[in-house]
């Protein structure tokens, strides 16, 4: 499951900087439409990181999987998979309402879906789990989507409010979260 995951977030990053349009002229001048695309592919970058970098420390952390926990999974894969597409999107068109709401929807989603993934294998390894212990309440999971629910709307009216929600949630989770990494140092883990 993990190597499937792990090659599945390579492809989606390989689309992503796929979709870049390298500008004809040598001029700096020339950068300038490539610019909202470029900061796009950068949020959604770190954001798809994020994602792959919790998604590992989870799977480290658990011990069994299940055919709840496989659907769960692809689930959350399905969701990252649009991201490359709402980037371009939003991008291209230069962060207007309908394209930035839609990408909103698809990390809030994402994040439900993760949600979704935890909860499936903490069923399969139970509430005294090590899993359980390192994921604790996950406030800031709950918090993130929180704010998505709030941006998704506010973008189709004031779609760069909407915007620096989601680099916020992005701030967020890029400080480390060490709770699994603790978990899996301690002794017994």
């Amino acid at each position: 499951m993990e190597a499937f995951s792990d090659g599945v977030v390579a492809i989606i990053i390989t689309v992503m900087v796929l979709e870049l349009k390298v500008p004809h002229e040598p001029t700096l001048e020339a950068l300038r439409p490539v610019v909202p695309p470029l900061l796009t592919y950068a949020l959604s970058f770190i954001y798809v990181g994020i994602y792959w970098n919790n998604h590992h420390h989870m799977l480290h952390a658990a011990t069994r999987v299940s055919g709840g926990v496989l659907w769960a999974n692809l689930h959350l894969l399905f969701w990252l998979s649009l991201i490359p597409f709402t980037t371009g999107w939003m991008g291209e068109n230069h962060f207007q309402p309908v394209p930035t709401a839609s990408y909103g929807l698809v990390l809030l989603l994402a994040s439900i879906a993760y949600f979704i993934l935890a909860r499936a294998l903490l069923a399969v390894e139970g509430p005294g789990s090590r899993l359980a212990k390192a994921l604790g309440s996950d406030r800031k999971g709950r918090f993130s989507t929180a704010i998505y629910v709030v941006a998704v709307p506010l973008a189709l009216v004031r779609p760069w409010m909407a915007i620096v929600l989601y680099v916020l949630v992005g701030m967020i989770w890029l400080v480390p979260d060490r709770r699994i990494e603790r978990r899996l140092q301690e002794p017994g883990g």
